[in-house]
């Protein structure tokens, strides 16, 4: 690696009783500080930026020793070549580290080869500027966790290394708080036979709906989840009613113990509860008009989007150990859509 003005020179020691290989003495040795994650530290020996008595290291299961001494050269975080772009954001926190942003549904969070601007990234691009002090080396937002394109609600945003390596590990341990609002078809209820026999269905105490299976990619529709119970990912998906709707339909608190691709929408949909408007887990289940009234009908029929809300958001700060938590307002087309279902077919 060529060696300038804008590359920062680090030094390690390798202490005691150091394990057999390079990469993995300096996971362990590397000062927290320097906020390198054990994927940027092998990029760098990679790259050739880690050195011993001035030669470059480039293969990371080289052996080390207690008291050698290593050399990492870590250049300026170097620009994306994703392109900022000013949309508008609801920003509800936001400090050197991370930030918190309430986003509306219809946005995709990253960009990808269907949805290459308009994201989530690209505005953070533009809002944040040189706020922006490099994760994995390049100046960009660190995304570590995402909501799909038509949930609404909050979601956290790494802003710097330190941050990134902070908020990774919490979701990684699972210790991040998330709970949204969901309407479903239909009422869960403990008493109800059907759904205490169905597979991964059980309930605890407060009429509370556990749902545990294992999540995988679906066999022959690569963009849905499919419910497995052997292989796939575990996960624990919790939901109570909040709200019901004779027995037609009900708003519930969902949170997630696990937190996989679409996991509150293929759960309650595998408990026979999916979400008014989820085009892809929601079946062909419809309210009936004599039941619920034209109101209620015309809401959920022409309801766009799965009706899925993150509402509350909780973790530790990364940097300050602070607990935050923060709350976001369900937002207008879903209060319209409850306010709808409380309209009885007497009042129609």
């Amino acid at each position: 690696m060529p060696v300038s003005d804008s590359v920062r020179r680090l030094v390690v020691e390798i202490t005691a009783d150091p394990p057999a290989r390079l990469d993995k003495a300096l996971a362990r040795d590397v000062p927290e500080e320097a906020s390198l994650s054990r994927s940027r530290l092998a990029r760098l020996i990679a790259a050739g930026a880690v050195l011993r008595a001035g030669v470059p290291v480039t293969d990371g299961k080289a052996k080390v020793a207690a008291g050698d001494l290593l050399e990492i050269l870590l250049p300026e975080a170097a620009q994306t070549h994703m392109l900022p772009e000013d949309i508008p954001l609801d920003v509800v926190f936001e400090d050197d580290d991370l930030i918190v942003i309430n986003k509306p549904a219809g946005m995709v969070v990253h960009p990808a080869p269907g949805s290459p601007s308009g994201t989530l990234v690209n505005a953070l691009l533009a809002h944040c500027g040189d706020d922006l002090s490099g994760v994995g080396g390049e100046k960009r937002p660190g995304i570590v966790h995402r909501i799909d394109k038509d949930t609404s609600g909050l979601l956290v945003v790494a802003k710097s290394d330190r941050a990134h390596h902070g908020l990774a590990a919490q979701f990684e341990k699972h210790t991040v708080e998330r709970y949204y609002r969901a309407v479903v078809y239909g009422v869960p209820d403990a008493a109800d036979p059907r759904l205490r026999g169905i597979k991964g269905a059980s309930f605890e105490d407060g009429n509370i709906l556990r749902l545990t299976t294992q999540l995988a990619r679906h066999k022959t529709d690569r963009q849905k989840q499919a419910v497995l119970f052997h292989g796939g990912r575990h996960a624990v998906t919790r939901a109570r009613v909040v709200e019901r709707f004779a027995a037609f339909a009900a708003v519930m608190e969902c949170w997630l113990e696990t937190g996989r691709t679409h996991q509150i929408r293929v759960h309650l949909a595998h408990a026979g509860h999916g979400l008014i408007g989820d085009p892809t887990y929601g079946g062909r289940r419809k309210l009936s008009l004599k039941t619920v009234g034209e109101v209620a009908v015309t809401a959920a029929q022409s309801f766009p989007r799965q009706a899925l809300h993150a509402a509350s958001l909780g973790f530790v700060h990364p940097v300050t150990n602070e607990f935050l938590s923060f709350q976001a307002q369900i937002p207008r087309d879903m209060a319209d859509l409850i306010a709808a279902l409380r309209v009885s077919p007497a009042d129609t």
